[in-house]
């Protein structure tokens, strides 16, 4: 089986477990189209450009998780010697439903910081879907924030956060991502911290 019918087969499983396309473009690390597509497959189409990420090997070992995530604070901090820009102190770290949430957690416990867990629109069932911050964890409002996730891969998501905590009285500080497949420097403005850019070659 190739790749991508291995990728086919992937999305159609948690289609049918109940996961939505947003859900599974995140399970998958791709963007909605190339999940649309994959579920789909359109006649004449050709699949869309886009990067398959498999971190299954780390996220699935708390060890190696809790080591990928001082990876990102170490990233981060040693940025900020070399910009000589200070160290933006952050109140709330934001983890992105879903694999930003583990990281994010393991974040807010070595920075002494609140977690808030952030729920994108694309994984709404609404017919008008929208992004929240969960009311189980900490509120967003008036508190300087650095976003955690997996991957950045089209970059709406971050557009989203960062738009919805601006309009809700918050900071956002900085984005922190182990995969960034745009080579994103900022997001409206915030500052874009990833351990690897991955850039395809055609």
């Amino acid at each position: 089986m190739s790749s991508l019918d291995d990728l086919i087969s992937r999305a159609k499983v948690l289609l049918a477990d109940g996961h939505s396309p947003g859900q599974i473009a995140d399970e998958l690390s791709l963007s909605m189209e190339t999940v649309t597509w994959l579920l789909t497959q359109a006649k004449g189409t050709a699949a869309p450009k886009d990067v398959h990420i498999d971190w299954t090997a780390v996220s699935s070992q708390a060890p190696l998780l809790e080591e990928t995530a001082q990876m990102l604070l170490s990233r981060y901090y040693l940025a900020q010697t070399i910009e000589n820009t200070g160290t933006p102190a952050a109140g709330v770290i934001v983890g992105i439903a879903i694999s930003g949430i583990p990281l994010a957690t393991l974040i807010a416990v070595q920075e002494t910081a609140q977690l808030a867990i952030y729920h994108p629109a694309k994984q709404s069932q609404n017919e008008r879907p929208t992004g929240s911050i969960s009311g189980n964890f900490a509120s967003v409002s008036g508190e300087r924030c650095i976003i955690v996730d997996d991957t950045i891969t089209s970059g709406n998501t971050m557009r989203e956060v960062v738009k919805y905590l601006k309009k809700h009285n918050a900071v956002p500080v900085a984005i922190w991502v182990i995969f960034d497949k745009r080579g994103i420097k900022d997001v409206d403005g915030v500052p874009v911290y990833s351990l690897f850019k991955i850039s395809r070659i055609d």
